[in-house]
């Protein structure tokens, strides 16, 4: 058995509130998702790292894919991660790594992971990032994040997911991997402390923000995209969303998450630019199942909501930027 380097069940596992009830999106992407939970496993907090969450853009032809900076990772919490270099057998890797108190994130099947029952489990094959916090291979077992909590997964599932029996084909690419390693340096002791470098973090992104609206510059592409999508299947609208609608909203109810905090931490005056993103991380939600109903009906859609949510958009952030920039 190697690990845990925390001790922890699923069944007694208490999710981070950010996978909580009576969120808009219940979930964001792989990777932001699974950090939140390993952070949140291994004692920290991770709405100190939001501040990136701002700057999302869009970038032609799809919404940033978030991600945690490392950077920001590092300075708040003194975790390094950084890239495995696979050279032999995964399994091997994600168990001496885990061997040396690092946690191991890997994109993985979606297909033999037992958490995603009804959406992807022995239905679709999706790649899927999770974070190791154990792992035995002799009893083919594995404690892990994903997606909103912890899980185990074992037996055949575990064989399948780490391929023990061969590759699928011999050209079979090793997935992305990277370790998280804890390093000795100086982090916040305390809350006071961790709001405060949190908010160099905010200061620093503030400044790096898109050079014009997104939302101007998607709703002229969403425009020519628009009669194409009415021709193709639902299948392609749910790609589609993911990668537009999906992205931008959840990552403005993280916006919104990230004020909450603040707020909650002593900073004071921040009540209406966070319910601004609240009404832009609605109003995504609500434009989503307007084109989910448009496309499967093949009826006309409205775009004014992209011009409310580019309104919002500056009437959120011009405060933020003229206090915090």
């Amino acid at each position: 058995m190697t690990g845990p380097i925390r001790d922890l069940d699923p069944k007694t596992y208490e999710r981070h509130l950010i996978h909580g009830e009576g969120r808009a999106w219940a979930e964001t992407n792989c990777y932001v998702d699974v950090l939140i939970e390993l952070l949140h496993g291994l004692g920290f907090e991770p709405i100190a790292a939001l501040p990136f969450t701002f700057r999302i853009d869009f970038e032609g032809d799809q919404w940033t894919f978030f991600k945690f900076p490392h950077a920001d990772v590092l300075n708040l919490y003194g975790l390094d991660i950084n890239e495995l270099n696979p050279w032999r057998s995964l399994v091997h890797h994600v168990d001496e790594q885990v061997g040396l108190g690092r946690p191991v994130l890997v994109e993985l099947d979606s297909y033999f992971l037992p958490d995603t029952q009804g959406t992807a489990y022995k239905i679709a094959h999706v790649k899927s990032t999770v974070a190791v916090n154990e792992i035995d291979i002799d009893a083919r077992f594995m404690g892990y994040f994903h997606g909103q909590s912890y899980y185990h997964l074992q037996g055949d599932d575990f064989r399948d997911i780490f391929q023990l029996d061969g590759l699928v084909h011999d050209r079979m690419l090793p997935p992305y991997i990277e370790y998280v390693k804890f390093v000795e340096r100086p982090i916040p002791s305390g809350a006071r402390e961790l709001v405060d470098a949190s908010l160099e973090c905010f200061k620093t992104h503030l400044g790096l923000l898109p050079g014009e609206n997104p939302f101007a510059k998607f709703k002229e592409r969403f425009h020519q995209d628009l009669e194409w999508l009415m021709g193709e299947p639902i299948e392609t609208f749910h790609l589609y969303s993911f990668a537009t609608l999906r992205q931008y909203g959840a990552c403005f109810e993280l916006c919104e998450t990230y004020l909450r905090w603040l707020t909650r931490s002593g900073e004071a005056g921040l009540e209406d630019v966070t319910e601004t993103f609240k009404d832009i991380s609605a109003t995504a939600k609500a434009f989503q199942f307007q084109l989910a109903r448009a496309v499967a009906r093949r009826r006309e859609l409205s775009l004014d909501p992209l011009d409310h949510l580019g309104t919002l958009y500056e009437r959120g952030l011009d405060p933020l930027v003229e206090r915090y920039g």
